[in-house]
């Protein structure tokens, strides 16, 4: 390669080179809980969600339908030829394996909950998912993010410097990262924006080179996260300019850059290399050393065709969005429901007269979280999953306020062409000038595709004709299906829906990133059109989208109307992605750029529920959220509590299958559920004392761990046996559960351990889970087996090891304290093990 070429390819955009019939690639492809692409695909409960299952073989099958759908996707973009764009590549961004340490952080629903065992062992069967049976030849290579010690406050996280003590590191932000490389043999990995200890963690030699490179050896590709490199210089002033900025990652170890720049329009962006060359901060060594490393890993994962040393992948596009993705998206989405209370209200008595209220029960987009494609199979609301469950019985949707957590996409069948057949037409245009800014072009004036688009989206990923730098322009007429008041608003579109001759459902400039749809409210009628025109030019950040709510004028009297009707209320209430997220210019009432500043409710929900409570029905509370939220207020007056999280497309189904009691809720918290954030230490402390249930001594609203069920189980006595001879090589315990209700159910046995009175040590550490199904009556023999890693606890100067002494050990439904059933032992260590890095 020339030196032109080879700095090309150090970005996540790396252009085709056709004289050594290298094909363009991009690095950047997401599926966090769901890949992202250009046709619909999977959408699995958000990875909070997941968390939840308490269950790393769902979470390997999992990750197994996403990794096909991203190998389909990549097909697609071959036979289309559109290589080199986002989310056609095979490798992914995934997972989120940072520790939600504070409740406050609005990425946390991307993370596999708070404690290090959990996210360590859901993290391993991620990472194996995606990669498949042979790490060295990987189906598509994962890239667990965000390395390290990361965890929010989103607004200043790309001038953060996060001063965590050795213990912290080895015992809290570390674990996970650590399993996912040594045990997952993870490919590949991704450096955080934030510093640690004073040094970017895109060019930190204690994370790149003595954890990572060193101690763990890593033999793979470090990617940063976006704009990460940019920040080394541009925002954390570690290198005085460009060109030394980019040359100090690369040398920290960084080998692929991503740069959001390159969403637009990468020319120019490798400049800062060569200039780094000329300077003499690198070498044409230093170079080859990172290709090699990037050309390895395509090497390997099938992306060069004939030169790699697997056969092309030829998983084909009919393998992507699959009934069979669908039946587990609903099978995880309802392992991930966590029944916190019943009185006996649930499950719901058939034929029951339900009415469904709160802002979220007919909701659909909230049901998706954040880093999940918009584009999947239709999702399934509560009330429309009720009416499926409840065939015959009165289920009805009792309209809210507006309320910020309203917007879903309008649905297919709400649109007509201009001649008045279902759907938008859509012209498509390719730029002339397709170097210029996106906003600066000026495109053909002959269509290359006209063609009808079930509703505001672009096929142009599907489209050979159709070139990355385009334009497409929709016509047509939107047409409510009901008469009444809506909230409606558009995003990364221009132009506008006229209502009475005027435009009134308006955009004039392509969205940016998390930026919110702009809202307004609307009065509709019935089968009347309304004229629609919006066009979009590719390269953007954000995707184009028409949404809408249906609202109520008179809320309180029609709740009381509803409730009248009805012999159940189900409330529906909680927060969206649109409110807690990834970095965001949102700054409202207990949200802060994509964090919460509060963990309450917002206030119409919370008069909602207070005012359903008065009017004498039966009230089940659902929650959706990817945070924790206080829910004392449900914990102490609802009859029922249900947390959803962000459940997927099958979500609503999966809910009314667990309040119908088709299914019997397993869900367990991967998380604890405080009331205030009074109760904890500012949200900058990376300190984990006070944090988490290993070291919070307040009292939660439900700890982590908890759970209930429709059926109960007891447990026998616990043995213990030494692996090979002494307990600090490992132990085996072994106890038996018995389904001791009338139903069948499956249990989460998980194993807590309490250490020796030694510095450092948490208060309590599950170390080990397993869920096992049981008819009523019914009883299994459960073996745990703990490794010296699992046994261990970390010493203040960061020394991990096994103590010497008595250890405590629960085995139960959650946490030793929690009042579910279980059965504790001790054992005791006759020495110490200081364990490697």
């Amino acid at each position: 390669m020339t030196t032109d070429e080879k700095v090309e390819q150090l970005l996540n955009v790396a252009p085709a080179i056709p004289r050594l019939g290298v094909p363009a690639y991009n690095w950047w492809t997401e599926s966090l809980h769901g890949a992202g692409g250009a046709v619909p695909t999977t959408n699995f409960p958000q990875s909070i969600g997941l968390a939840a299952t308490f269950d790393p073989p769902l979470i390997h099958d999992v990750a197994r339908v996403i990794s096909t759908e991203l190998q389909g996707l990549h097909t697609l973009a071959r036979q289309t030829g559109h290589l080199g764009k986002i989310g056609t590549g095979l490798d992914t961004w995934a997972p989120n394996i940072n520790i939600f340490r504070d409740p406050r952080w609005g990425r946390g629903q991307e993370t596999y909950g708070e404690d290090p065992y959990l996210t360590a062992q859901l993290g391993v069967a991620y990472v194996k998912g995606i990669q498949g049976p042979n790490p060295d030849l990987p189906d598509v290579i994962a890239s667990p993010k965000h390395f390290a010690v990361h965890s929010g406050p989103e607004p200043t996280r790309h001038t953060d410097n996060i001063m965590v003590s050795r213990h912290d590191l080895e015992d809290t932000y570390l674990p996970a990262f650590r399993a996912a490389i040594v045990e997952g043999k993870a490919g590949s990995i991704m450096c955080a924006y934030n510093r640690v200890d004073g040094q970017p963690a895109c060019a930190s030699d204690l994370l790149l080179k003595d954890r990572l490179r060193g101690a763990w050896g890593f033999k793979g590709y470090v990617v940063s996260d976006c704009d990460a490199v940019v920040d080394i210089y541009d925002r954390h002033k570690y290198a005085p300019d460009a060109a030394s900025g980019v040359a100090v990652g690369l040398l920290a170890g960084v080998d692929n850059e991503c740069h959001t720049g390159t969403i637009g329009e990468a020319k120019g962006l490798a400049d800062r290399y060569k200039a780094a060359l000329k300077a003499g901060y690198l070498t044409e060594g230093d170079l080859d050393r990172v290709l090699v490393r990037l050309f390895s890993a395509r090497y390997r994962n099938g992306d060069l065709g004939g030169m790699s040393a697997r056969k092309p992948n030829a998983t084909p596009v009919s393998a992507v969005g699959t009934q069979a993705g669908w039946d587990l998206s609903l099978k995880s989405a309802e392992k991930s429901l966590v029944l916190l209370k019943n009185t006996g209200v649930l499950p719901l008595k058939a034929g029951a007269r339900v009415a469904v209220i709160g802002p979220l029960g007919d909701a659909t987009r909230v049901l998706r979280g954040n880093y999940s494609s918009a584009n999947s199979a239709p999702p399934v609301s509560v009330v429309e999953g009720l009416r499926r469950a409840m065939p015959g019985a009165q289920v009805n949707y009792v309209p809210f306020s507006p309320s910020i957590v309203d917007g879903d996409l309008v649905t297919d069948g709400n649109f007509l062409t201009p001649d008045g057949k279902p759907g938008l037409k859509a012209v498509y245009y390719n730029a002339v000038d397709p170097d210029k800014p996106r906003g600066e072009r000026t495109f053909t004036a002959k269509p290359v595709v006209t063609r009808i688009e079930t509703n505001l989206k672009s096929s142009a990923m599907q489209l050979k004709e159709v070139s990355p730098a385009y334009k497409v322009v929709w016509d047509g007429f939107f047409v409510a299906p009901e008469s009444g008041l809506y909230k409606m608003g558009v995003t990364a579109v221009k132009g506008a829906i006229e209502i009475g001759g005027k435009p009134v459902i308006t955009s004039d400039h392509y969205s940016l990133w998390g930026e919110p749809p702009k809202y307004v409210e609307v009065e509709l009628k019935k089968g009347e059109r309304y004229p629609l025109h919006f066009d979009i030019e590719g390269g953007g950040a954000a995707g184009p989208g028409l949404f809408w709510k249906r609202i109520s004028k008179d809320p309180w009297g029609d709740l009381a109307r509803g409730a009248a009707e009805a012999d159940v209320l189900v409330a529906v209430v909680g927060l969206t992605a649109d409110l807690e997220g990834e970095e965001m210019p949102l700054k409202i009432e207990g949200f802060d750029g994509g964090d919460k500043t509060s963990l309450e409710l917002p206030m119409d929900q919370r008069e909602l529920l207070i005012r359903a409570r008065t009017l004498g029905k039966p009230l089940v509370v659902v929650a959706m959220n990817g945070s924790p939220i206080n829910l004392s207020w449900a914990r102490d007056n609802a009859d029922a509590l249900v947390e959803a999280w962000y459940p997927g497309q099958a979500g609503g189904l999966a809910v009314a299958n667990v309040l119908t009691g088709k299914t019997n809720p397993s869900g367990r918290l991967p998380l604890t559920f405080y009331k205030d954030t009074a109760d904890l230490p500012a949200f900058t402390d990376y300190s984990m004392k006070g944090r988490t249930y290993r070291y919070f001594t307040g009292k939660p609203v439900y700890g982590f761990g908890y759970g209930l069920s429709y059926t109960t189980f007891g447990y026998g006595p616990a043995k213990v046996d030494p692996v090979g001879g002494s307990t600090a090589n490992g132990i085996r315990v072994t106890t038996q559960v018995t389904n001791t209700g009338a139903r069948e159910g499956e249990e989460v046995v998980q194993a807590y351990l309490r250490f020796p009175d030694q510095p450092g040590a948490p208060r309590v550490a599950l170390r080990g889970i397993q869920r096992v199904s049981l008819k009523p009556g019914e009883s299994k023999a459960v073996t745990l087996e703990l490794s010296p890693r699992d046994l261990s606890a970390v010493r203040p100067d960061g020394v991990r090891q096994v103590f010497a002494g008595t250890y405590r050990l629960n085995l139960g439904g959650g946490q030793p304290d929690s009042g579910l059933p279980g059965t504790e032992t001790t054992f005791s260590v006759d020495r110490v093990v200081d364990l490697p890095k």
